[in-house]
């Protein structure tokens, strides 16, 4: 199979300055519930988190955004992690969301900034029990040497949290992107897509089309 020879064309519409919200955020909710609403996928709130490290290394992932507001996107991790140890050494990051059956994108730049105790809290005792315990049980980013290894650590937890509710680790925790800009992309016809940049102007989002 060539690789070359796979592409196909962006109908579904087009994006002008007319269609956006001048408040980032209200133009991304629109877009997340849309999305949602579109059952595209078991995981419609997945985005890709991009960090540099002191070394000025990249690396991305996959996690899902858990909350969405003025203030900033939230998601959770394990504070060992390969991301939150990037993130303690440089904390600009980006996110970026691809709703490709709708030929859509955002992407987002900011930095992020640990959520308090109180608010990893709310957020951990809400989770399923097992997710509860597979955070206790997993060193997250860790060598291991099976899998079995992995099973027998979740096995431990159950034992030990088999009474009573599963405490916040204090190695678990979350994170707040506060953005810094914004990009809406729409894929448009003879790659022609449409782009539009939000930036902070003083008062509130300039918005400027970008050249696909």
């Amino acid at each position: 199979m060539n690789l070359e020879d796979i592409r196909r064309e962006y109908l579904q519409g087009g994006l002008d300055i007319s269609d956006l919200d001048e408040n980032p955020f209200r133009q991304f909710k629109t877009w997340m519930n849309i999305a949602i609403e579109a059952e595209l996928s078991a995981d419609p709130t997945a985005m890709i988190l991009a960090t540099v490290n002191s070394e000025g290394i990249p690396r991305q992932r996959v996690v899902l955004l858990k909350h969405a507001d003025e203030q900033g996107f939230l998601f959770y991790t394990n504070l060992g992690s390969r991301k939150a140890q990037d993130i303690a050494e440089n904390a600009n990051v980006s996110l970026h969301f691809a709703w490709l059956p709708l030929e859509r994108q955002i992407s987002i730049t900011g930095k992020a900034t640990k959520l308090s105790v109180a608010e990893a809290t709310r957020y951990f005792l809400s989770r399923p029990h097992e997710s509860q315990l597979a955070a206790w049980a997993s060193q997250q980013s860790s060598r291991v040497s099976s899998r079995q290894m992995l099973e027998q650590a979740f096995e431990q937890m159950k034992n030990r949290f088999k009474k009573g509710e599963v405490p916040l680790p204090s190695f678990w925790g979350g994170y707040r992107v506060v953005p810094t800009r914004f990009e809406f992309w729409q894929g448009r016809a003879n790659r022609l897509h449409d782009r539009f940049e939000y930036l902070p102007d003083g008062e509130g989002w300039g918005i400027n089309r970008l050249q696909p």
